[in-house]
């Protein structure tokens, strides 16, 4: 790293340092979810492989994990893998899946966090289900972060996989359609969500420019801040997760009233 490099990383540092010190801890999200986007379009430009752009971007996960838990944040949501990126040619997808594997078998080995799963577990091969099981058990009992996995996740397959287990679930009671139909509400599909128990997420935010969810917590998002921030997700630095912070907290959040 020349001395231009350093004097700029040092700058930036001390400028996130500002930014951090001015944010109101009691303001900060709760939930945050977060669309990892970017790492092929980075892995392109620093002329790297398509998976060493998938690796670069797995690895900037505990950095975010630690920031967030210098903010108060209590729950982080990764969209890792969607139910669209199942389709991807096996060349790409195989080892997509195993870093994925590996950054799931890193988070739990920290003792730091609480990981979930969140997706279709059964559209998943079986060594990729196994390990999201084994994650969640090794750390059932942690206290820190929970971290859901959004792992073959895709919003539209999560509300029909909720209303598909509400329809199990009071076909086992007995209850006709018609009599579900009377009293069906919003909470009673909310209670089969994937993130079900789980507060919805304050602040959504995407990296790589891309301005759409495409998909992402359809649900849980409806009052949901959004923030799309212009860098590729494995280039992502704190000082842009903080600007997000300052920009969420600056905002008056309004649930649609």
């Amino acid at each position: 790293m020349n001395l231009r490099d350093l004097v700029r990383l040092r700058l930036t540092d001390l400028y996130a340092h500002r930014v951090e010190r001015r944010l109101d801890p009691s303001q900060s999200p709760k939930h945050i979810g977060v669309i990892l986007d970017g790492n092929r379009r980075w892995a392109k430009a620093a002329a790297r492989t398509t998976e060493q752009g998938h690796r670069a971007g797995a690895d900037k996960i505990t950095e975010m994990l630690g920031w967030s838990e210098e903010t108060g944040v209590e729950v982080v949501t990764l969209w890792m893998l969607s139910t669209d990126n199942l389709d991807r040619p096996a060349e790409e997808l195989v080892p997509l899946l195993g870093i994925i594997e590996d950054a799931v078998r890193g988070l739990a080995a920290t003792g730091r966090w609480r990981v979930h799963h969140v997706g279709a577990k059964d559209l998943l091969p079986a060594r990729t289900q196994s390990v999201l099981k084994e994650a969640e058990q090794a750390t059932e009992g942690v206290e820190g972060i929970l971290v859901n996995v959004a792992v073959g996740y895709g919003g539209r397959q999560e509300i029909a996989d909720a209303v598909r287990s509400l329809l199990h679930e009071h076909a086992g009671r007995g209850t006709s359609i018609e009599d579900l139909a009377e009293i069906l509400d919003i909470d009673h599909i909310a209670e089969h969500l994937y993130t079900r128990g789980q507060p919805d997420p304050d602040l959504v935010i995407r990296t790589s420019g891309e301005q759409r969810l495409s998909g992402f917590m359809l649900w849980q998002s409806a009052h949901s801040e959004y923030y799309f921030c212009e860098v590729f997700w494995p280039a992502f630095r704190k000082v842009d997760f903080l600007r997000a912070l300052r920009d969420y907290t600056a905002r008056h959040r309004r649930y649609g009233t």
